[in-house]
């Protein structure tokens, strides 16, 4: 099936954002297809953030539009794009580290228990969340974790990495954002995250890829979005380009249409 014939699951277009006289996003087109990972590759400065960042929610565009399952999308924060379904990983490790692991995995998103002691006392329904922490952390692959009720400071970066992707594999019901995702680890723990990626992806669920780190892209990403001076310029695919020709594409050393194997240009 053709990109013409299928029905993108999260789609952006002519998305504008002006922060003074910086363009940020100059009409930007997205397409995100159901299960498939979609790379988003661009210089410092091209625009990726705040792309993600509108998508995500975090930001508010000035002009565009956002779809989701093909309705349009109007969000004002995150929490708005979490309840529509899309999920966000970030770089940094969003985790509390003082929190055990189930905590983190169900914070904002507390449930308490059936009856008096949720509705009047606000208890907390730990044994459920606990229980489906414990189904989804070995449904991924990660309960090589001691105890889900230790600190996740007590956790290796890889291992945090990963109670946010489960996290995000947990109530993602539509889209999942990730952002940078193995800039903090090392090459072991790097190698489990891509893993993770690529479990995700298999379960039908539509992963966004940002990264720097191109051999990383190139392995797990079925369509790369190249972006430059605020918008998409062009869509690339690891089976017909090389890194460094989608690394020419990127920093305006290569014109798309010039390639061989040819590419999607917005």
């Amino acid at each position: 099936m053709t990109e013409a014939t299928r029905t993108p699951i999260l789609k952006a277009s002519g998305l504008v954002k002006r922060y003074g006289r910086v363009t940020a996003l100059d009409h930007s087109d997205f397409d995100l297809y159901p299960a498939e990972v979609l790379a988003v590759i661009g210089d410092n400065g091209a625009g990726k953030s705040s792309l993600i960042k509108a998508l995500s929610g975090a930001i508010t565009p000035d002009a565009g539009e956002i779809y989701l399952d093909g309705k349009p999308q109007k969000f004002t924060n995150p929490m708005e794009a979490r309840l529509a379904g899309i999920e966000t990983v970030y770089q940094n490790l969003a985790v509390s580290p003082s929190l055990d692991i189930v905590d983190n995995m169900f914070l904002g998103r507390e449930r308490l228990k059936p009856g008096f002691l949720g509705k009047y006392l606000r208890m907390l329904d730990r044994k459920s969340m606990q229980e489906d922490a414990r189904a989804k952390l070995s449904e991924l692959g990660l309960l090589t974790i001691q105890t889900l009720n230790q600190p996740v400071e007590t956790l290796s970066g890889g291992q945090r990495q990963g109670v946010a992707v489960a996290r995000a594999a947990a109530f993602g019901s539509r889209v999942i954002i990730m952002d940078e995702p193995t800039a903090a680890l090392g090459v072991k723990e790097s190698r489990r995250v891509l893993e993770l990626i690529k479990d995700v992806r298999s379960r039908g669920m539509p992963i966004v890829l940002i990264s720097h780190n191109m051999p990383h892209v190139w392995e797990v990403a079925d369509r790369i979005h190249v972006h430059r001076l605020g918008k998409r310029i062009a869509i690339i695919s690891p089976k017909t380009h090389t890194m460094a020709e989608g690394v020419a594409i990127m920093t305006g050393a290569l014109d798309p249409n010039d390639h061989p194997a040819g590419a999607y240009v917005a």
